[in-house]
């Protein structure tokens, strides 16, 4: 009986916080998490456009033997522009929300049609994408204790955690979680996050319940980046997925995560669950570490990701029949592990001369290696092609301190090498910053 009111008590005063009934030192905790800076209201975001020239062709599964044709072409894009809000109500309730413009906007909608056995249709008027990439509502209670409930990042990964474009040294986002985990992934549901700790011991975590992917869009190439739902009006929360991160940041530059997804079915999310029903269950865990160290003379950064489906051959059975028309590409086999790791290095001229007249420039180098058909399950053979290593060099110019300009170039080794390499040159600009605040 002394620990059931023990246990009530604590129940008790975590809702009475919450709800501000509590006693708040809502001044220290918007300090610690960086709230600080602002009374009421601030904009901004960030954005980023990039010029490709490359050597390959577009299709390295289709139409030729040996990989990618060796075809000169040139790609101009702007992947995203990003418009921030921030609003606080008062020093304890504070709104966010984030809009994302990918590739010039969108005019594309989706429609189930149940009046018509459950088929697809759909139009599609430009190319690209308009997201709401966060909307959120967070009450601050104590610096280890904090509540946020809405539309939310998933900090799965060393991407997803930290995606605006001054994080990341290449002109593009790195390629191997970008490839089988989505970027930047977002989704709606409550957060439980603060910092515990001392100085030298100091460790931030996260731990969300939110909506699970879709069996839907797990295919060969993206394993399961194409897994987000999103296509319709409402999401499914059959079977919500558990997040969990923790951050630790007691040395000075360094800063080491690591962070776990897990969802019991992912065939309980699907457009139509009754595709999957009869296959079973289908258990998603995804596990990840980084690490970010900040000297001086240098930025060093590194990540691995793996990801583990159980009955990965069932999922690839059930895409395989579903609808010519709808949205999902239906590539398999589906792999029951994918991997993702690597790692980038940048040099900081100014910080080695110590000279405040030399140009902030940070020559770099990045490793990746990713396969979204790492392992396979039962009788499926995994397709070689999307076994990717590659090295990235280049050059940041922070012409301002939130503004780049980018330049590498990039060579992929496909297969181990049997295929034919892939070689690109670009050039970008990026920017992250808060406009105006009040």
């Amino acid at each position: 009986m002394d620990s059931t009111r023990k246990l009530l008590k604590a129940a008790a005063l975590v809702i009475l916080a919450i709800v501000g009934l509590a006693p708040a030192n809502a001044q220290q905790t918007k300090d610690s998490l960086e709230y600080g800076g602002w009374s009421r209201f601030r904009v901004g975001g960030y954005g980023e456009m990039v010029a490709n020239f490359k050597d390959y062709g577009t299709n390295r599964f289709y139409g030729n033997a040996e990989g990618n044709p060796k075809e000169n072409r040139n790609t101009i894009s702007i992947p995203r522009f990003v418009v921030a809000f921030d609003y606080k109500f008062n020093q304890k309730w504070i709104l966010g929300a984030e809009i994302e413009f990918e590739s010039g906007g969108v005019g594309t909608a989706y429609e189930l049609e149940n009046t018509e056995n459950g088929e697809y249709e759909t139009e599609v008027e430009k190319g690209g994408e308009v997201a709401l990439e966060q909307f959120h509502i967070t009450r601050l209670i104590v610096p280890e204790f904090n509540v946020r409930v809405g539309h939310m990042i998933v900090p799965i990964g060393l991407t997803n955690s930290h995606h605006e474009p001054t994080n990341f040294f290449g002109t593009s986002r790195p390629e191997g979680e970008t490839t089988i985990i989505p970027s930047t992934w977002h989704e709606t549901g409550i957060e439980f996050f603060g910092t515990v700790g001392r100085r030298y011991a100091t460790f931030d975590y996260q731990l969300m319940v939110v909506e699970g992917l879709n069996a839907n869009g797990f295919d060969r190439t993206t394993w399961a980046g194409s897994g987000k739902q999103g296509i319709f009006e409402e999401d499914n929360f059959n079977s919500p997925a558990i997040v969990a991160r923790v951050d630790y940041r007691g040395v000075p530059g360094l800063r080491v995560g690591a962070s776990f997804y897990y969802c019991k079915d992912i065939g309980d999310n699907a457009d139509k669950s009754q595709t999957y029903s009869s296959y079973g269950k289908f258990p998603l865990r995804i596990y990840s570490a980084d690490l970010q160290y900040i000297h001086k003379w240098f930025t060093a950064r590194g990540n691995i990701l793996v990801g583990n489906l159980t009955n990965a051959y069932s999922v690839g059975q059930a895409n395989g029949k579903l609808s010519n028309l709808s949205p999902y590409s239906r590539w398999t086999p589906i792999a029951k592990k994918a991997v993702s790791y690597g790692g980038e290095l940048g040099l900081n001229v100014r910080g080695i001369f110590k000279n405040e007249r030399v140009p902030s420039l940070y020559p770099f180098v990045r490793y990746e290696y990713y396969n979204p058909q790492e392992k396979g399950e039962g009788t499926d053979v995994m397709d070689e092609r999307c076994k990717v290593s590659m090295w990235t060099a280049g050059l940041n110019w922070y012409a301002l301190p939130n503004l780049v300009v980018k330049a590498d170039y990039t060579t992929r080794r496909i297969g181990g090498g049997k295929y034919n390499s892939e070689n690109e040159f670009a050039i970008g600009v990026a920017y992250v910053g808060w406009f105006f605040k009040k």
